[in-house]
């Protein structure tokens, strides 16, 4: 994994002079993680930009109980932590890997250098978080519009990409899955099941998955 790689990956850094990109990758620093780890932990500072360079991470919130509330996804070209880098702030939610992968990062004082620097990052961190938002949106329309086989198809297809990996073991548990896609455990084993049967995916064991037709997946 090389600088350049991860500047590539990340929307914030396009249109930027060759000069521009290689002062990027001069600061850019390179962290491995397992799957199990942490990333961060709510209450943390927020002290570096990420950028998710393979791998996949769940961003949950957790409640005075302990129980887990699942946020969202993160996966390669993902970024985490832009807006709260351009203040003082703290982390709203725990990151933790669902499997083995690679991040860089960007300390915030680099990054907020860079912004000084480079008046088109900026705007593409508005751009960025102006796109977060409207994603934001689109997800809470997809769940009223969209049936949980979509959803799931897409979640797959994504997942895999990601992993770099085709078997693959479901990084989520089961109900976490069902959390995430707005559906139940049991809505979802019936659509594995029904999609092996149609050989869209071949079930190695009850995580192992193969996909056998991403493309019809992704039309479910």
């Amino acid at each position: 994994m090389s600088s350049h790689h991860c500047v590539q990956l990340v929307p914030i850094f396009q249109n930027l002079n060759q000069e521009q990109s290689d002062a990027v990758e001069q600061i850019v620093q390179h962290h491995h993680f397992k799957a199990g780890s942490f990333l961060y932990h709510e209450g943390d500072s927020v002290s570096d930009l990420l950028i998710i360079a393979s791998g996949q991470i769940k961003v949950s919130q957790y409640s005075a109980g302990g129980k887990e509330q699942l946020l969202y996804l993160l996966q390669a070209g993902d970024i985490n932590g832009e807006a709260a880098l351009v203040s003082q702030e703290q982390h709203e939610s725990s990151a933790q890997a669902l499997t083995d992968g690679a991040v860089c990062s960007i300390s915030r004082v680099d990054f907020q250098k860079l912004l000084t620097e480079m008046p088109q990052l900026s705007l593409n961190v508005l751009d960025v978080l102006g796109r977060r938002l409207t994603n934001l949106e689109k997800h809470t329309t997809t769940f009223s519009t969209e049936s949980v086989a979509t959803r799931l198809g897409s979640y797959l297809v994504e997942t895999a990409s990601a992993i770099g990996r085709n078997p693959f073991k479901l990084p989520l548990k089961k109900k976490d899955l069902a959390a995430l896609l707005g559906t139940t455990p049991e809505t979802i084993s019936r659509i594995l099941t029904k999609w092996a049967q149609e050989q869209l995916i071949e079930r190695l064991d009850s995580k192992e998955i193969r996909l056998m037709d991403e493309d019809a997946l992704l039309m479910v």
